[in-house]
């Protein structure tokens, strides 16, 4: 009985299914027209459901002159929202990229590439956490419209820019049709920096790019020399060598050079986003911003760049977008040791990694994520404590300096603070 019970269910369900893909192509445009009323239009509608039954069952002629007068403007606020609009909406951001305290434009390009003229409507373009609206006037066939809207000085964040919608609807609010023109953007908005003397010197001295014991046939780093073997380039056979050789052997020998492998300068940056590990969120946007300083320093001076914080992780990137990492930073659950692995793994050839981490980041948590780094590998964590004085303290051969403010971010790095 029950297996019946269950077959007969199950041959429910599939033809419940296929009717639902046979009715699909009518449902589709059934539910866009009923989201088109509004929360308003559907109290309009059931007020004038309730006037109707009052009037019918008590006889109450008010109730019913009620009900006409609330389906009769239910009725022209729908008419109003009938019509199609055919534009061509544009937005541009410029620039797209800015830094904290800046500002940036957003111009709307708006033309009427339909063949009848269209009415005036309001166009609203969502800009970061607000809605700009603009009111497009009537535009005969071929018009355009354009506006320029100032966006004003954000804090560091990723804001979205759009879609620009074209909102048609009744006065009342009763009947509502938004149509999406453009895709968002994002305007990216960088923390901002301190400037840092070349990273080369002071606390990160070892980043002038340094000889490692792999052997290599073309390098800078001059290792030995050895026999020519099939293969090797003829132009690293040292000729006067092999003329010596050759004249002792009383036979044509040929030595060639051997190299070390010089590793490249490549710094890691890593900043703590778990919101424990921070007193306040101001404490976390200094350790954001001292990041983003010392990525800026290292793409001046020509270095390989990685870094990350919470979900994001960025190796070698780009000079125009290497900041935008640190525009989606945000604090969360992640913790410190996840995301160093997270980058060590995406970046195994780091020469010199800086830890940014919070008053509260627990010491052997800072000794866990240096030893994530290979041994030759200079570490160095930077804690973040607001009106802390400058400290220099040494824990398992890593350094650890304490900074109050991101103005004391250059003297940290110099190497000039005591323990």
């Amino acid at each position: 009985m029950r297996r019946r019970w269950g077959t007969a269910v199950e041959a429910g369900r599939e033809h419940f299914s296929q009717w639902l893909d046979i009715a699909e192509p009518v449902l589709t445009p059934a539910r866009r027209v009923l989201a088109a009323v509004s929360p308003l239009g559907w109290l309009t509608l059931g007020a004038a459901v309730a006037s109707w039954l009052v009037a019918s069952v008590f006889g109450w002629g008010e109730f019913g002159y009620a009900a006409a007068a609330l389906l009769l403007v239910f009725a022209l606020s729908c008419l109003l929202t009938i019509g199609r609009t055919s534009l061509d909406v544009s937005t541009r951001v410029e620039p797209q990229r800015i830094v904290a305290g800046d500002s940036s434009a957003v111009e709307v390009l708006v033309r009427n590439v339909g063949k009848a003229p269209m009415l005036p409507v309001p166009l609203d373009l969502q800009t970061g956490e607000s809605t700009t609206r603009f009111g497009l006037p009537a535009l005969k066939p071929g018009g355009e419209f354009s506006d320029v809207v100032i966006l004003p000085s954000q804090r560091r964040g990723v804001y979205p820019i759009g879609p620009a919608r074209t909102v048609r609807g009744d006065p009342f609010g009763l009947v509502r049709r938004e149509i999406a023109w453009t895709e968002p953007v994002e305007l990216f908005v960088h923390p901002r920096t301190v400037y840092l003397d070349a990273l080369g010197t002071g606390m990160l001295k070892d980043l002038e790019g340094r000889s490692t014991n792999d052997m290599s046939m073309s390098d800078l780093a001059f290792h030995t020399l050895r026999e020519y073997a099939p293969g090797d380039d003829r132009r690293h056979i040292h000729w006067l060598s092999s003329a010596k050789r050759s004249s002792a052997l009383g036979n044509e020998q040929f030595m060639v050079r051997q190299f070390l492998d010089t590793r490249r300068s490549h710094i890691g940056v890593v900043v703590d986003a778990r919101a424990e590990s921070w007193l306040d969120p101001e404490e976390f946007e200094t350790a954001v911003a001292a990041g983003a300083s010392i990525v800026v320093r290292a793409l001046r001076d020509g270095q390989d760049v990685s870094e990350a914080t919470g979900p994001f992780a960025l190796t070698k990137p780009k000079r125009h977008t290497a900041l935008d990492l640190f525009s989606r930073a945000r604090l969360g659950e992640e913790t410190m040791e996840v995301v160093t692995a997270r980058l060590t793994k995406l970046a195994p050839n780091i020469s010199a990694a800086v830890l940014f981490v919070g008053s509260l980041t627990p010491l052997l948590s800072v000794r866990r994520c240096a030893s994530l780094f290979g041994p030759d590998v200079n570490v160095i964590a930077v804690r973040i404590e607001h009106g802390a004085p400058i400290g220099l303290q040494r824990s398992g051969g890593r350094a650890i300096v304490t900074i109050g403010s991101l103005s004391d971010l250059p003297r940290a790095l110099s190497g000039k603070v005591s323990g």
